[in-house]
């Protein structure tokens, strides 16, 4: 039986807080579909992400507090083979995705190469990628297949790949054979990487990112928390720069 990581003390205690968390972010974000779906909706005004202001819940201490549970799912884990930028960067991005998703290819292509150059590469902001593989088996096969690419520390280089040449859903083309493929183009040692696609302790890591996002409300993908923040589907770069430099912000006055 394989031994699925366990989530630390700190995660265990959030869970039940970010369960009572997800009716209001539900409430927060009604002009966006069901929970956190993704797609490409534009917020509704006043929710978490969007850039007007509603006088029921901007600055609410409740509101507050929300955000600062969500916040805390950030994992800053040293060494990350799925993350990007510093782990003490005052802005973290946590990226609730899936290779099959056409709107997650869509931010892939137009918005992450724009927040890599301007925050990460600057310290700014840390992106973190969650593995949520709704869409049917060849999104559980995909995500196994990053994790395999992450083992030999070319997680986004497998990611960048896999969304240039991104295939339609359920098309049947996410075979081994297909991965494989594209593991060789970008320099990956194909055996190994076959071998890691059968390992059952990478396929926990998938299932635990899984799990976590559907703990939150997460219906569908890309769902993103900017420090806590919900920023639902493939929002126009300018949405998630004006957050970040907000979020960036604060940090620095809370110095």
């Amino acid at each position: 039986m394989t031994d699925i990581p366990q989530p630390d003390r700190r995660k265990r205690l959030l869970v039940p807080i970010v369960v009572t968390v997800v009716a209001a972010l539900v409430a927060l974000l009604a002009g966006l579909g069901p929970k956190l779906a993704g797609g490409s909706e534009q917020p509704a005004p006043g929710a978490p992400g969007s850039t007007g202001t509603s006088d029921t819940t901007a600055g609410s201490s409740e509101q507050d507090e929300q955000i600062a549970a969500l916040a805390s799912l950030a994992r800053r884990t040293p060494g990350d083979p799925v993350a990007l930028g510093k782990e003490d960067a005052p802005v973290v991005l946590v990226n609730y995705s899936e290779f099959q998703c056409p709107f997650c290819g869509k931010f892939a292509r137009d918005t992450k190469p724009t927040l890599v150059k301007e925050y990460v590469d600057k310290g700014i902001l840390r992106i973190e990628w969650r593995d949520f593989p709704y869409l049917g088996p060849e999104s559980g096969t995909a995500a196994h297949a990053g994790r395999a690419a992450a083992e030999q520390g070319k997680f986004w280089e497998f990611h960048d790949a896999m969304f240039a040449d991104q295939q339609p859903p359920n098309s049947g083309k996410l075979t081994e054979d297909y991965l494989a493929g594209v593991a060789a183009r970008i320099g990956l040692d194909v055996a190994k990487f076959r071998k890691d696609l059968a390992d059952p302790k990478l396929q926990a890591k998938v299932d635990q990112d899984f799990t976590e996002g559907q703990n939150i409300g997460v219906t569908g993908t890309p769902a993103f928390l900017v420090n806590g923040n919900p920023v639902i589907g493939a929002q126009p770069t300018e949405t998630f720069t004006r957050l970040i430099e907000a979020e960036a912000a604060k940090a620095a006055a809370a110095k």
